[in-house]
């Protein structure tokens, strides 16, 4: 991640796998060593992981010292992270290449750094693991096999090495590529979803025009969202429940249970909806072909739960 970060914040388009195989690209700004060459790591301009030392003024971001850079909660920092704060604004604006202003990067960046970054700090310094399938679990798995000097000799050991740093540096650009756009556009989606709610007539059901993420801010706002209506394709629009607790299965009020596991013509006589079109049988989301329709759903399924509540 380090050496991704230094990538997309000093030379985006270069060779980012050819000169971890000493393949560089004519006028490619940035020469990749990795070394633990006193010399090399002397002469370079910036050293990371390496050195001994923590200094961004000289470029020199290792964290192995007995005194090693912590963040302001006390958390202590991998290389990574110490590159990502010196260097992660500048590696987001060639990134996202849409137009964002410094406010919005800065919130990104923040994002970023909470979500990817501290995880890389906490599982590289033994604090916490990142788990199974993890980002770490899969950079892991690109490095050759403990044996290979044993069964291939050193020499394609070594090869092997390095192209395992290279198709590890290739997925996680990727990775960071990918998670960039997608908070990016979480960062549109909020002002959408703040703006439908203020209109939405009954504050429960909050009617989308646009499929995109919004349990994040019915949850970070405290929104009293029960069911949220957007369109799923050409000739379909869904009503899916909001759980009790983010990314939790259940939901705030469940859909009809007359409703379960129905679809087409036994779901419309059932519902009174004509073009409702299918309910889950867990009850957390179902559809109708129209946006009237769905939404009719999402008004029913609020009046049958209040109907079952007992009065008082």
């Amino acid at each position: 991640m380090g050496y991704v970060i230094l990538h997309y914040a000093f030379a985006p388009e270069g060779d980012l796998r050819g000169r971890v195989l000493g393949e560089k690209s004519p006028g490619d700004r940035l020469e990749f060593v990795r070394t633990r060459s006193p010399e090399r790591i002397q002469e370079a301009d910036i050293v990371f992981d390496v050195g001994g030392v923590y200094d961004p003024a000289r470029g020199r971001f290792d964290h192995h010292m007995k005194d090693k850079p912590l963040r302001d909660d006390g958390s202590p920092y991998s290389a990574a992270g110490l590159l990502w704060k010196e260097y992660g604004l500048a590696a987001l604006r060639n990134l996202v290449t849409t137009s964002l202003d410094e406010e919005a990067l800065a919130t990104l960046w923040q994002s970023l750094d909470k979500s990817l970054i501290l995880p890389i700090d906490l599982d590289d310094n033994g604090v916490a693991k990142m788990g199974r399938l993890s980002l770490a679990d899969i950079v892991s798995a690109c490095g050759p096999a403990w044996d290979t000097a044993e069964v291939y000799g050193i020499g394609e050991a070594r090869k092997r090495e390095s192209l395992g740093f290279a198709n590890a540096a290739t997925t996680v650009a990727g990775h960071l590529v990918n998670v960039v756009d997608r908070m990016r556009a979480g960062l549109k989606a909020t002002s959408r979803i703040l703006a439908a709610y203020e209109a939405a007539e009954d504050k429960r059901i909050l009617v989308m025009d646009t499929g995109m993420p919004t349990e994040k801010v019915i949850f970070e706002r405290d929104l009293p969202v029960v069911y949220v209506v957007s369109p799923a394709g050409p000739d379909r629009w869904n009503v899916k429940a909001i759980p009790p607790v983010r990314g939790d299965f259940g939901q705030r009020v469940s859909l009809p249970e007359a409703w379960r596991g129905l679809d087409g013509q036994a779901l419309a006589e059932v519902s009174g909806v004509p073009d409702a079109v299918f309910a889950h049988p867990a009850r957390f989301i179902c559809g109708a072909a129209s946006r009237e329709g769905a939404v009719r759903m999402a008004c029913l399924a609020l009046e049958i739960d209040a109907a079952l509540k007992p009065a008082g």
